[in-house]
């Protein structure tokens, strides 16, 4: 998969996650941004892209800063690690209280390995 192919996908789950943190569905969140729903499939499945309006406005709809929406906040570097990518974009639709819980497995899963 090519750079720009990529970003689209993690853009899209992005998106995806955020849409579902907030509780709302394609419909809704298109209505919100203006665009079709279709359109909001095809993003969210990294089929297509958007251009700035329409990021300043998912961005708005999802109540978060646009640039949440390319990346999770990773270390420089992180992102080349596909696996670690994966499980944070899919964190990042998770309530705190889930992702305390979370927190927690992870700190048992570890100790068995040290």
């Amino acid at each position: 998969m090519d750079e720009a192919a990529e970003l689209k996908a993690r853009f899209g789950k992005l998106v995806a996650a955020h849409r579902r943190r907030r509780g709302m569905t394609q419909v809704a969140l298109a209505e919100a941004v203006g665009l079709s729903v279709d359109m909001i499939t095809r993003v969210e499945g990294g089929g297509t892209g958007v251009r700035f309006p329409n990021i300043a406005g998912l961005a708005k709809a999802l109540e978060v800063d646009p640039a949440e929406l390319f990346t999770p906040e990773l270390p420089k570097g992180a992102l080349q690690r596909k696996a670690l990518a994966d499980v944070t974009t899919r964190l990042a639709g998770l309530s705190d209280s889930d992702l305390a819980w979370i927190a927690d497995l992870i700190d048992v899963a570890l100790k068995t390995r040290r």
